[in-house]
């Protein structure tokens, strides 16, 4: 079960990585074949939206056929359980939901270094005509 979390660490980890790197200011030559490797990762890395928005709607159905334990009778041991996998739940909701802002976000600094190669190529373009 834990397996599922462990690989969105990493792939979270390693978006975070690689926003660094795309955000990192580099010769333009660099740069460019840096977006362009990215940009080629992107279209199989954007299973990580689907497997995260999953997750997520795993952790809802569970948070709502969680038993609860808020009356006396709970046991020290119970209510130590139930908080445990509430803060477990949590710290997962954040996991995920930062693989999928990531993500975006890698696209979009991706996309936008495209559009400003593209226009600096027409610039050229038109300052030679």
């Amino acid at each position: 079960m834990a397996l599922q979390w462990l690989i969105l660490s990493y792939v979270v980890a390693a978006e975070v990585a690689i926003a660094v790197i795309l955000t990192l200011p580099y010769p333009m030559i660099l740069k460019k074949r840096i977006v362009s490797l990215v940009s080629l990762i992107l279209h199989p890395a954007a299973s990580i939206v689907a497997f995260a928005g999953f997750q997520l709607l795993d952790i809802y159905w569970k948070n709502e056929h969680r038993l609860m334990c808020s009356s006396e009778v709970c046991t020290a041991t119970e209510r130590d359980r139930y908080e445990k996998s509430i803060y477990k739940a949590q710290r997962n909701v954040v996991l995920c939901a930062a693989g999928i802002l990531l993500y975006w976000c890698i696209y979009r600094i991706c996309k936008y270094n495209k559009d400003l190669e593209r226009l600096e190529e027409l610039e050229k373009r038109y300052k030679s005509d």
